[in-house]
């Protein structure tokens, strides 16, 4: 295929994924829905999208960035804060969970290998939708928001794991299953590598790293770039000692985790990751075999049932055991009652070795489009569900009450955030943290925000996440000392959007008539301030007449 056709192919996919997401967005149902949708529109019901390799190429770099993001979430500080409900219940679902779901497979008539394939793919929740609802809704924070993000970290080394296995039963060619040696030497090759591979990244995460982004620090754009060249550079190490490229990615991601860019990396990375993933899902809903599929309908319902309700139970469960009340235990389980994107890579990756056949695919996929639906709703509206169940049916009242424990940082309330630590920037959360303030200083370079007597937090104040990551619905005060016009005039529309008032440093008098119309409380002139300043000083040296 020419690179015309490619042109035209991701013309197709482009346009067809906007207008599903924008048909979504009036039923409230994620964009990874849509995207899904507009495949099954374009491949198997109309015909119109023709695949190519070029085209599967841009999807493969939507999962690369997409365990890169993953990779970046994994720090030093998040393990800490998940603890021991990560370590122990994030565990123990997996366990349980994939000896249920081995067990509901082989009991529906598939094979071992098949029911191990199904197993994984149903034990494995979506990050992706888990987290960005959770952050629509506000609650990430939340006690059972953090349970439930803790949890799926776990599960999320727990694929990695599996892919890196998956790899070494690749087989010898022609879609054929290896042998028991092959297996086992391929098995031994893939560990070792990524044995070798995270040693390698970790170390340059603590020696390498810290010194190379240190001399560029200054500028967020080229931090950027250069976090792209060293996820696509540990990608080649990968591929070269065997390993997949979705584990490179993912542990490029954690090397870069734990230094202070990673947060506003997150951010960036983001945009540029949601546009190839939705390459990804266009074409995955593309190759659905839905006629196969469609003879498993009885196993495909009671999978989905096993997804939305088995899968939650027993992480309710495991989460009152070990010490939580009833309630957050339900809502912790109802986060994650849907599948991976990482379930449809991996069973993908099955199929490629031979292992399954695409039958398992389709099946696995449908699963994926009912239970993401339902359970995004399930999400949005889950505390009208606890309601009803409390109400109706008394429903908590079956359950120990237990003590709720690791209740989480609570929101910032009532402080005062400071933009841009330039001198201005620097004096003014100095001074505002001497006069016993609580101030949270934001900036985009981590050694401008040394030294400072407060909060601070490296981000760039143009994300909307960032500023709800800084509490800004909650603050009493945004002051921004930035000389950016339209970084200025973008803080004053979000402190209007939020009822917040602000102070804005106007470099030039011509930007103060945009940023009144903006609702700005206070206007800092420096131009006019220094000559009322200056004046003020000479009237007092007697040189002006008072």
């Amino acid at each position: 295929m020419n690179q015309n056709d490619i042109l035209h192919s991701l013309g197709w996919i482009v346009t067809g994924a906007a207008l599903c997401v924008l048909a979504a967005k009036l039923v409230r149902l994620p964009g990874i829905v849509a995207c899904i949708f507009a495949g099954l529109i374009l491949g198997p019901l109309t015909g119109v999208l023709e695949e190519s390799e070029g085209v599967h190429l841009i999807s493969e770099m939507g999962i690369v960035l997409l365990l890169f993001l993953v990779g970046l979430e994994l720090s030093a500080e998040k393990f800490r804060d998940v603890g021991k409900v990560a370590a122990v219940a994030g565990s123990a679902q997996v366990v349980i969970t994939l000896a249920l779901g081995f067990g509901l497979s082989a009991g529906l008539g598939f094979g071992w290998v098949e029911s191990l394939f199904l197993a994984f793919a149903m034990t494995i929740s979506s990050t992706v939708v888990a987290v960005k609802l959770l952050c629509d809704k506000n609650e990430m924070g939340a006690t059972y928001g953090k349970i439930a993000v803790g949890n799926l970290l776990v599960q999320d080394i727990v694929v990695i794991l599996g892919m890196t296995v998956l790899s070494g039963l690749g087989g010898s060619g022609g879609g054929k299953p290896a042998d028991g040696w092959s297996v086992f030497w391929g098995v031994l090759r893939s560990s070792g590598g990524m044995g070798l591979l995270l040693v390698s990244v970790l170390l340059a995460s603590k020696y390498l790293l810290p010194r190379m982004f240190g001399w560029i620090s200054s500028s967020a754009a080229t931090i950027f770039i250069w976090s792209l060249s060293w996820c696509l550079a540990v990608v080649s190490f990968s591929y070269f000692l065997g390993l997949s490229m979705e584990m490179g990615a993912f542990f490029s991601g954690i090397s870069l985790a734990q230094l202070p860019y990673s947060h506003d990396l997150q951010h960036r990375i983001k945009p540029l990751m949601n546009f190839f993933v939705a390459v990804f899902f266009v074409l995955l809903g593309a190759g659905m075999e839905l006629g196969d599929a469609g003879d498993s309908a009885g196993s495909i319902l009671l999978l989905c049932v096993f997804v939305l309700v088995g899968k939650p139970l027993v992480l309710m469960l495991v989460v009152s055991r070990v010490g939580y009340g009833a309630k957050t235990a339900f809502l912790s389980g109802l986060t994650i009652g849907q599948i991976s994107e990482f379930s449809f890579v991996f069973v993908a990756m099955g199929v490629s070795a031979g292992l399954v056949d695409a039958k398992i695919l389709g099946i696995v996929s449908l699963v994926g489009v009912a239970s993401i639906a339902v359970s995004s709703y399930l999400i949005l509206y889950n505390g009208q569900i606890v309601g009803w169940l409390e109400k109706k049916l008394g429903f908590f009242s079956w359950f120990p009450s237990g003590k709720v424990l690791g209740e989480g940082a609570k929101e910032e309330k009532n402080h005062i955030i400071v933009v841009g630590m330039n001198t201005l920037g620097r004096s003014l959360a100095a001074r505002l943290a001497g006069k016993g303030e609580r101030v949270l200083a934001l900036d985009t370079d981590p050694n401008k925000l040394r030294g400072l007597p407060c909060k601070t937090m490296v981000g760039s104040a143009e994300f909307l996440d960032v500023l709800y990551d800084a509490g800004l619905p909650g603050a009493k005060l945004l002051v921004s000392a930035l000389s950016i016009e339209e970084a200025n005039e973008l803080l004053a529309f979000r402190c209007r959007q939020f009822g917040v008032p602000c102070a804005i440093n106007a470099v030039d008098v011509s930007m103060a008539d945009n940023l009144l119309d903006l609702e700005v409380g206070y206007l800092m002139l420096p131009k006019v301030d220094g000559v009322k300043l200056q004046n003020r000083y000479l009237k007092e040296s007697g040189v002006l007449a008072k």
